[in-house]
């Protein structure tokens, strides 16, 4: 059994049904039911049977339950012991970003803080802000770093920065553009559309319909950097973060605040029973003098 197994294993058997382990761990009931089943695949033996309308425990389940019982009474202790542990010169980092920080602002931070603890390795991985949890909650990563995620009861989240949105184009296509340009530039133009972007999608569409304005997006796309790569090649302008936009401008390519301005808070994210440890707070703060030195506080 791995680690998932048990900890769904140990919630079906303290609330005796799949929806009450669901809704302890904060998961669908479909997501448990699989879990449970390639548990019990793996052991060879059920753990449970319908009676009554609950589970039962059968009699292997009863003995494994008191093996699992005592396991985590010893992760509670291995937690103390990591809180105590206080040196930060060594260590492992599993690191999660959205595509759009992975290309500047993330192997930043890590060069800089590699420069000064030689000895902490990193993981590192782009996902998509839906992604986030999952990525938490199954241990592919022990930190992420997204834009305004949204509160969840298993997740803690802290600012790191405020940025905005803004409008990556070709010079050719908006010569001598003002300092921040208002999104009725937008109007008769080809559009480059982001599905599925998260909260900055969302805080777009939202100014949008404020204003009762509607796009003919004539190409959609999922990650940011594929849309400053069409927006390169003339295929249209793409409303983008900073972020993406810092590492797409050239000498042909351009990008424009809005004005008014779309904000938006760049944060980390970990697990609440899983909180940061001493190296990896010690990454954070040097991710944080990273914002502030590209001029984000």
């Amino acid at each position: 059994m791995n680690l998932r197994h048990i900890e769904v294993f140990r919630e079906v058997y303290l609330a005796g049904s799949v929806s009450g382990a669901a809704r302890a761990l904060y998961v669908s009931q479909p997501s448990v039911s699989k879990v449970l089943r390639h548990a019990e695949s793996r052991l060879g033996f059920a753990l449970f049977r319908r009676l009554k309308g609950r589970l039962a425990p059968t009699e292997e389940a009863h003995a494994l339950f008191r093996e699992v019982d005592e396991l985590y009474g010893r992760i509670g202790s291995l937690r103390q012991t990591a809180l105590n542990l206080k040196r930060v010169g060594e260590g492992h980092i599993r690191l999660a970003v959205l595509p759009s920080l992975g290309l500047g602002m993330a192997p930043q931070a890590i060069a800089q803080f590699r420069r000064k603890f030689p000895r902490v390795s990193f993981d590192v991985r782009t996902l998509h802000h839906s992604e986030i949890l999952r990525a938490l909650y199954e241990r592919e990563s022990d930190l992420a770093v997204g834009f305004e995620v949204p509160p969840h009861p298993r997740l803690s989240s802290v600012d790191l920065a405020t940025s905005q949105v803004g409008l990556l184009y070709r010079e050719a296509d908006m010569p001598n553009a003002p300092a921040s340009v208002d999104l009725d530039v937008l109007k008769d133009r080809t559009v480059i559309g982001m599905v599925g972007s998260g909260p900055v999608g969302s805080l777009l569409a939202a100014e949008l319909e404020g204003r009762g304005m509607q796009l003919a997006e004539a190409i959609s796309v999922h990650t940011y950097y594929v849309a400053a790569a069409l927006v390169r090649f003339g295929a249209g302008i793409a409303a983008v973060d900073e972020y993406t936009a810092r590492e797409a401008v050239s000498e042909a390519l351009s990008f424009r605040p809005l004005n008014p301005p779309v904000r938006f808070k760049v944060q980390y994210v970990f697990l609440n029973d899983r909180p940061p440890s001493g190296v990896a707070k010690a990454f954070i703060q040097t991710l944080t003098e990273t914002f502030r030195q590209n001029g984000h506080h």
